[in-house]
């Protein structure tokens, strides 16, 4: 499956940063459905996030995704790929 990898940048209430990546079928190109996906994610830490917009989340570029991406995007309908300041 081809995948859009859009690279976010969320900032959280103490100050840091969220760096990761949403993973969703390339497809999917309504920006509402993409930012709610994220909004679930955020909805999910157990710190406060800022506000999300199109200057946080961009989208990236396209790649083939390994099975286990695939299934999870066939269960919930994104993958997230954490990289900096996620827990």
């Amino acid at each position: 499956m081809e995948v859009s990898v859009w690279d976010t940048y969320v900032p959280r209430q103490d100050g840091k940063v969220m760096h990761f990546d949403i993973l969703v079928p390339s497809t999917l190109i309504d920006t509402d459905i993409i930012f709610n996906f994220v909004k679930r994610y955020l909805s999910s830490k157990t710190f406060m996030t800022g506000e999300l917009s199109v200057n946080e989340c961009k989208f990236c570029h396209m790649q083939e995704a390994p099975l286990a991406v695939v299934e999870n995007i066939d269960k919930d309908g994104y993958y997230i790929i954490e990289m900096e300041n996620c827990s």
